[in-house]
């Protein structure tokens, strides 16, 4: 059987470091097996990735952006929960920001970005609920932010 963490590098990636928050919150709470996940903005290696879907961004960009963020999502599972995501139970709930125009209409196309990212890493148990919601502006000019919630293992 894969780990999940081998599936995530089958998709490119490796378990970063969460980065500090950036302003008066932490990163996760936890009552029970419930975590409850911060919102993860779409950062990688190069730093940010800004931008605005349906002005200097596509669908394809944006679905990029928000496997990025998603990656960002499960290092805090593991660094900041201390929760091996072998232990997560379910994925209860994700809730993906896009940072858009008035006009976009496809921001459940960016979202399926992270949200197959998940999925693919975490199989079933990372099956969910979710909104896409888009906003005028994101933190730090992020084109994406992933929040969530999980269910963990004893």
């Amino acid at each position: 059987m894969t780990s999940p963490l081998d599936k995530l590098r089958e998709y490119g990636y490796e378990l970063p470091q969460p980065k500090a928050p950036v302003a008066t919150y932490v990163p996760i709470t936890r009552t029970g097996n419930v975590v409850y996940v911060s919102g993860q903005i779409s950062s990688g290696a190069d730093g940010v990735v800004t931008g605005l879907l349906g002005d200097t961004m596509n669908v394809v960009q944006g679905g990029n952006a928000a496997e990025l963020a998603a990656v960002n999502f499960l290092s805090q599972i593991v660094h900041s929960a201390g929760v091996d995501l072998t232990k997560v139970k379910r994925v209860l709930k994700l809730t993906v920001f896009v940072a858009s125009t008035p006009e976009f209409a496809e921001h459940h196309l960016v979202a399926n970005g992270a949200s197959n990212l998940i999925v693919g890493v975490l199989g079933d148990k990372g099956k969910h609920a979710r909104s896409a919601i888009g906003m005028a502006a994101l933190p730090l000019g992020a084109a994406v932010e992933v929040e969530g919630i999980i269910e963990v293992e004893d």
